[in-house]
C-alpha cells in the first residue's frame, strides 16, 4: 500500500471526505447522539483550518465536554 499526503486541498475533495466521515460515524458510532457527533466534527481539520484562517487561535483543549462526555474540546478566540 502507498499513502500520500496531499499538501493542496482541493474544497470539493475536502467536502466528500468529510461526508464519507460522518456516514462512517453515523453507521457504526451507534453510541453517539447527532449533536455529540456534531461536536466532534470541530476536530475535522477543515473546521478548524478555516477558523484558524480566520485568525482565531486555540488557547485551551479539554479531555471531557462541558457535560463530562469524552469528546475533546477546542476552544478558539481571536488575539
Amino acid at each position: 500500500m502507498h499513502i500520500t499526503q496531499e499538501t493542496v486541498r482541493d474544497p470539493a475533495c475536502i467536502a466528500a471526505l468529510v461526508e464519507i466521515w460522518e456516514s462512517a460515524v453515523r453507521a457504526t458510532h451507534h453510541f453517539l447522539s447527532p449533536e455529540a457527533i456534531l461536536q466532534i466534527k470541530a476536530y475535522v481539520p477543515q473546521a478548524v483550518g478555516f477558523y484558524q484562517h480566520l485568525g482565531f487561535q486555540v488557547y485551551r483543549r479539554t479531555p471531557l465536554d462541558e457535560e463530562g462526555n469524552p469528546y475533546p474540546l477546542l476552544y478558539l478566540r481571536r488575539p
